[in-house]
């Protein structure tokens, strides 16, 4: 209503059921998870002819799923770490460690990603076999595809894109031992500064970010998130097509950095549907 827009907050309990959408003109969508970000929600809002906001169906089913994502940026040219796939963990008898290093020819530490979810769950940093007993033991569902993804060390950001333009650059700093759900969602000592980086860096990822939004068919918004290695390369994580809006999130607080409000935020997402 700040905005001037006539609006309810539906909250759904599952997907199924969408009919009462049809009186509304357009939808926010702000549902994380594969219900939100998976592109199955996308594709029948396109179908019902509902306007929504944030990429279409491929590229929310591109960027999902972690082990496609890279491989579209590979296919692209754009950094990103080298990872392997292993398939339903409850029952693999092969080792990560090993798997990589058949691949790669070398063997880092590494980080246990599931190939299909978000808000870092199912995440663990692991750097050897008993690291990766304990993932295992600690993992809430091990029967699907996980990517085993080397560490890199070095600066995390992240780039916020509305429209086709990228705001400030943020860096993530947490005393976790990475960008955690609780360095997320929960703790309070996450802090998110504007990234002090030279002009040249800066044209730099902005660049990577735009060049990773295309390659993956995003629109209207996303968020990229980056890492810079000790030598200064920029290799892209992953990309977030429905990114978080709380209290906690990368978006508005790098918005605040141009003098943005939440709800100039919003304006300008719902001015790039």
């Amino acid at each position: 209503m700040q905005l001037g827009f006539k609006s309810d907050l539906i909250d759904y309990s599952d997907i199924q059921d969408f009919n009462d959408l049809y009186d509304y003109e357009l939808v926010f969508i702000a549902l994380h998870g594969f219900e939100g970000e998976n592109g199955e929600l996308q594709a029948r809002l396109d179908k019902m002819n509902i306007i929504f906001t944030g990429s279409k169906s491929s590229a929310c089913s591109n960027t999902w799923n972690k082990n496609l994502c890279k491989t579209i940026l590979n296919e692209n040219s754009i950094n990103t770490p080298n990872s392997i796939l292993l398939n339903n963990l409850k029952n693999c008898s092969n080792n990560p460690f090993d798997c990589f290093e058949k691949k790669f020819g070398y063997k880092p530490n590494l980080f246990m990603k599931p190939c299909e979810d978000g808000s870092s769950i199912d995440i663990f940093k692991i750097s050897n076999d008993e690291d990766y007993k304990k993932a295992k033991l600690n993992c809430l569902n091990l029967e699907r595809e996980f990517i085993f993804e080397e560490s890199i060390e070095g600066r995390e950001f992240t780039v916020t894109i509305i429209g086709n333009k990228c705001y400030p650059v943020i860096e993530i700093k947490t005393q976790n031992d990475f960008y955690d759900y609780d360095a997320k969602y929960i703790s309070d000592d996450t802090i998110l500064d504007q990234a002090k980086l030279s002009d040249n860096e800066l044209n730099i990822i902005n660049d990577i970010a735009l060049r990773a939004f295309h390659a993956l068919k995003c629109s209207g918004w996303a968020r990229v998130d980056i890492i810079q290695d000790i030598n200064g390369n920029f290799n892209v994580i992953e990309i977030n097509t429905v990114p978080g809006m709380t209290s906690h999130s990368c978006v508005p607080k790098s918005a605040s950095f141009m003098g943005l409000s939440y709800q100039d935020v919003i304006k300008e997402i719902l001015s790039n549907v």
